[in-house]
């Protein structure tokens, strides 16, 4: 605890110090080197004095500051930070309190005022009270790993009422948490799971979808004639339908990556992450259907095998399994990543391999790994698309590419004059380089994809910020097609 002076005390220094030789130097019959000193050595003390009164001031009218328990956090995601502040009983002399908080948040992740704001700020947080009521102020942490995180303690800073010092001193609030995989997204496409599964949205859907019978119902003009029930028709009286569903307890496996490839960073967070939050999506779409849903996570050999189960306490156990594990430098062995699930799963399963491909070359040994799948099983790869070479390679921002944001007439002519200088014409060249390396991996993926395709693969490659939407919706297509 100390008091500390303020802007406005050594603002009031420098005048006292400037004004008080200016006029001696004006007016040197009026006032004598020896007599300004004294008084600016006065008002200095003065100065100080009032000061100090002024921090003791603020310390009888410390605030209490508290840092809400920190939940589980999301990798990826901004999540809020509450404090709460309570003024002191007493009334405070001055209408408004300014306080300074800093608060010790771990030092790899980015701060943001608020939700909706991407813009990094720093500490201290200004805060300004009015009255005796408890206020609230929230700030925004994004993490980029996963894993357990400390905060430290609340550093606090508060204004006398004459602004001259401020009051210093430390909260305890030392916490552990853990950081997570992308649980506010889990939560968010739990509810959406529910919607769809409840109300006349779903009793449309299962018409003429699914193989299982779910229950008969009166007959309505517009229903397929091929469904109605003849026998209970003739018992009742009167037509009825027969309404059909997915077929639930099917098999869902997934084999996740964490070798090599999987290590870069896209966006911030590893591409072992997005694979991470992509599986426990997938997951989650595949218990809320009632199959049940099994995950490996492998390298150069099985690191994590969770076996198949069905029901909502499973979601929880492969959180909890699936969270501690890293990305390791190692090449991932496909083979006997797929020859293990042979031996683990006997019956036939929809098996989904999250990983990434550089060229057919280089995934020659994940195609011969998935091509022996067929036909026990249903493969399907999975890659994780990196947005920023799909952007080089349609010339996204780049001037003078078509695609880029410097379009217009004015913007071309512009860049046309540019070219004419040495520094402009290397930076062309360099774009142009850039996209047609861009370009020749996108290619060359392709080729890897009309492979697997050729061999009764299912491929699905979309931006690693997009795969658990694409990879959610492409598995509930699946289960209403019936093709598991």
């Amino acid at each position: 605890m100390s008091i500390v002076p303020s802007r406005r005390f050594y603002g009031l220094l420098l005048l006292f110090g400037g004004v008080i030789p200016g006029i001696t130097a004006i007016a040197p019959n009026l006032f004598n080197l020896t007599f300004s000193l004294q008084v600016l050595l006065g008002l200095d003390g003065l100065l100080i004095v009032v000061a100090i009164a002024d921090g003791i001031l603020a310390k009888r009218l410390q605030v209490n500051v508290v840092r809400h328990r920190l939940e589980r956090l999301s990798i990826g995601r901004d999540n809020r930070v509450k404090l709460t502040i309570t003024p002191h009983a007493q009334t405070p002399i001055t209408p408004v309190q300014v306080l300074q908080l800093y608060d010790d948040f771990p030092a790899d992740m980015a701060v943001h005022p608020s939700r909706s704001s991407t813009d990094p700020i720093l500490m201290p947080l200004r805060v300004k009270l009015s009255g005796t009521e408890p206020h609230t102020v929230t700030y925004s942490v994004y993490p980029k790993h996963r894993g357990e995180v400390t905060w430290g303690d609340l550093y606090i800073r508060q204004r006398g009422p004459l602004a001259l010092a401020w009051y210093s001193w430390r909260v305890p609030q030392r916490q552990k948490t853990a950081v997570y995989p992308d649980l506010i997204g889990l939560r968010a496409l739990s509810i959406r799971l529910a919607i769809q599964s409840s109300g006349t949205i779903k009793q449309s859907r299962r018409m003429m979808s699914g193989t299982e019978f779910a229950e008969l119902r009166d007959y309505v003009a517009g229903d397929d004639p091929r469904l109605i029930d003849w026998k209970a028709t003739a018992r009742r009286g009167q037509p009825l339908v027969r309404v059909l569903e997915p077929e639930q307890e099917q098999t869902l496996i997934v084999l996740l990556d964490r070798g090599r490839l999987m290590t870069a960073s896209v966006k911030g967070l590893a591409r072992f992450d997005w694979g991470l939050n992509a599986t426990l999506s997938l997951a989650m779409a595949g218990i809320s259907r009632g199959d049940r849903v099994g995950v490996g996570v492998f390298d150069s050999t099985i690191h994590t095998w969770v076996p198949p189960n069905r029901g909502q306490p499973h979601i929880a156990h492969l959180l909890e399994r699936l969270t501690p594990i890293q990305p390791v430098l190692l090449e991932s062995d496909y083979f006997n990543a797929v020859s293990t699930l042979v031996t683990q799963q006997h019956r036939r399963a929809l098996v989904v391999l999250i990983t990434d491909i550089v060229d057919a070359t280089a995934s020659t040994e994940l195609l011969s790994a998935l091509a022996r799948l067929r036909p026990r099983y249903l493969p399907f790869c999975v890659t994780l698309q990196d947005p920023y070479i799909q952007e080089q390679a349609d010339g996204a921002g780049e001037p003078g590419i078509e695609g880029g944001a410097r379009s217009d007439s004015g913007a071309m002519a512009q860049h046309h004059s540019e070219r004419s200088t040495a520094p402009s014409t290397n930076t062309t060249l360099e774009s142009a380089y850039i996209r047609a390396v861009a370009l020749d991996l996108l290619a060359q993926r392709q080729v890897a994809f009309a492979r697997l395709r050729q061999k009764g693969v299912m491929v699905l490659d979309a931006p690693v910020n997009q795969i658990s939407e694409q990879l959610v919706e492409q598995y509930l297509r699946l289960k209403a097609k019936n093709q598991l």
